[in-house]
């Protein structure tokens, strides 16, 4: 019964920064993967990036170099750091076990 309860969107003026935070519960955090997915309306789901439990990462070629995705396993959080953010990053942002999702967090950059 995992549970995931994202945080921390909001409006930002491009170029600006935002740091998404997503706790997690339901089982031992630190086995997991975790991954952040975003969608809106009139857009496919995008996969933005993932961590793998021993902390490796990989990013959407979308985000490469502006974005940075941990984790704290004593906090059971995953973080999605958003730098230089852009008006095409606007859209709901998705923590994410592939089989568990939380309920999204809105990330709106205006021009």
């Amino acid at each position: 019964q995992v549970q995931l309860v994202e945080s921390g969107g909001g409006l930002v003026q491009a170029g600006g920064s935002l740091r998404l935070s997503c706790v997690f519960s339901g089982s031992i955090f630190s086995l997991y993967a975790m991954s952040w997915d975003r969608q809106a309306p009139g857009k496919q789901r995008e996969l933005v990036g993932s961590i793998s439990s021993g902390g490796r990462t990989v990013y959407a070629d979308s985000v490469k170099g502006r974005f940075t995705i941990s984790r704290d396993n004593a906090k059971n959080t995953v973080y999605l750091e958003m730098s230089r953010l852009k008006p095409e990053d606007t859209d709901v942002y998705y923590c994410n076990t592939k089989e568990n999702w939380g309920q999204g967090t809105q990330v709106t950059v205006s021009s």
